[in-house]
């Protein structure tokens, strides 16, 4: 299986998206500066759709 992780915070912050604080068990809060919301990313991402909803919630168009 991909670990999709370190690819969606490295798009994460190439988008100018910043990390705010960590999550309750496995989880950061992220904002994004396109969508004006927070995300929650999960810190062990191995499904592609999972990163792809990520993506979608950032409005970041980046499709894995």
């Amino acid at each position: 299986m991909a670990e999709y992780e370190k690819k969606v915070r490295n798009i994460l912050k190439q988008y100018k998206c910043t990390f705010v604080r960590h999550g309750k068990g496995d989880h950061d809060i992220w904002y994004s500066p396109i969508t004006s919301r927070h995300i929650t990313v999960d810190t062990k991402i191995k499904s592609r759709h999972t990163a792809n909803a990520i993506m979608k919630q950032s409005g970041i168009n980046y499709k894995f």
